[in-house]
């Protein structure tokens, strides 16, 4: 018996739109067939084919879609067809040695992410069914990449909700504690094994790059800076001194070993709570030409989504009022919750309270090797400005 998942009436409309999420609430019913990891297939509630996608009955996503051609068989050569394309996009738009080779729904490979260090790779799988095909899918890398190495950082708690346990392993040749790479004109220690997410920040690579139009001949700030991307990239493009701050020693140790290898002496490190910094800092009256503001996900649910913003305000709130009259602030957040018209109004209320004049002159948003499908445009997570402020 085929294995069949039918929609409530009009639930169809979603995947017509193309998204590839379908909840419990959406359901009507689904065969006794269906196991969990399954392929199954998506009809409408007039028992049209809609869909093929993964099953699992654990998730809210139910049903995770991979195509919406009823020919379109699910086996080996549909996901190296599927990796093959993800590659040869990021090849075209020449992002291809530090690179995020597979994005997930937005590749057509919903639970999968891929990113390339140079000659290494690292991956995460979230989804059950993905799981079932782990093997096929590390011999199609293997194929197409011939890595020195594949890492698997599947250290990730949203593993669990799918049925599945939290791991982190190298399942390929051997990969180093920390290895080279180059971004732009900077090269960039990376540890694949214990940095963040996949070992790096890959998208904002592009705009670390933007960073070449402000920075000359001035001073910087970079709050959460991580690893240290935003700072040494600031530093070669002419900044006279740049101050790194993180709230990690072991990340600041990384951003001293970047500046090493750059030939920087230029930046320095200072380990502290940013909120606490930014404040003692206003009430100093210390002042930048440059303030970077990049800080994690503060709301990483819709629930916490209140304190979240007040966090974001008040830190862009004390930015704004450390940058000198005439200088820039480039501000960011990675909260697919913090949507970008709730971005813009906390920036226009932390502009009120700070009483500056604060002008929106460019928009920015993940590196293109980070697309977002139509229809998906949650995975647009990543928002932000670049700040012109008097």
């Amino acid at each position: 018996m085929e294995k069949q998942v039918c929609l409530n009436r009009g639930e169809e409309q979603d995947i017509e739109n193309g998204s590839l999420w379908i909840y419990d609430n959406e359901i009507d019913w689904c065969t006794d067939t269906c196991r969990d990891g399954d392929v199954v297939t998506v009809l409408d509630s007039r028992r049209r084919f809609c869909a093929k996608g993964f099953f699992n009955s654990k998730s809210k996503i139910v049903v995770r879609v991979l195509t919406r051609d009823k020919n379109e068989e699910i086996d080996r050569e549909f996901f190296r067809k599927r990796i093959t394309r993800a590659w040869e996009y990021r090849k075209s738009i020449g992002l291809t040695d530090a690179c995020r080779v597979v994005f997930g729904d937005s590749d057509g490979l919903p639970g999968l992410t891929v990113d390339k260090f140079g000659d290494y790779l690292s991956f995460q799988m979230v989804s059950l069914g993905l799981e079932q095909w782990k093997t096929d899918v590390l011999d199609i890398l293997v194929e197409l990449f011939q890595p020195k190495g594949i890492y698997e950082r599947d250290d990730l708690p949203v593993r669990e909700k799918e049925g599945l346990t939290q791991i982190k392993q190298c399942v390929y040749g051997e990969v180093p504690e920390k290895i080279e790479i180059r971004e732009h004109d900077a090269s960039m220690l990376v540890s694949i094994p214990n940095g963040q997410k996949t070992g790096h920040f890959l998208d904002q690579q592009e705009n670390r790059g933007l960073l070449k139009d402000y920075v000359n001949g001035k001073t910087v700030l970079d709050l959460c800076c991580c690893s240290g991307g935003f700072s040494i990239h600031a530093g070669l493009y002419g900044a006279t001194s740049v101050d790194a701050v993180d709230v990690s020693e072991s990340a600041l140790e990384l951003v001293r070993e970047n500046a090493a290898l750059n030939g920087l002496t230029t930046v320095n490190t200072i380990c502290r709570n940013v909120f606490d910094l930014a404040k003692e800092y206003d009430q100093a009256g210390k002042e930048y030409d440059v303030v970077i503001l990049d800080p994690p996900a503060f709301a990483k649910s819709r629930r916490v989504l209140e304190s979240a913003y007040k966090g974001y305000k008040e830190l862009n709130y004390r930015c704004m009022r450390l940058v000198k009259s005439g200088g820039f602030m480039v501000t960011c957040s990675c909260s697919q919750f913090m949507t970008k018209e709730l971005f813009l109004k906390m920036l226009r209320e932390a502009a009120r309270d700070s009483g500056r004049k604060v002008r929106l002159i460019r928009e920015v948003m993940q590196s293109r090797d980070h697309p977002a499908a139509i229809g998906e445009e949650s995975a647009l997570y990543l928002k932000g400005w670049v700040l012109s402020i008097w």
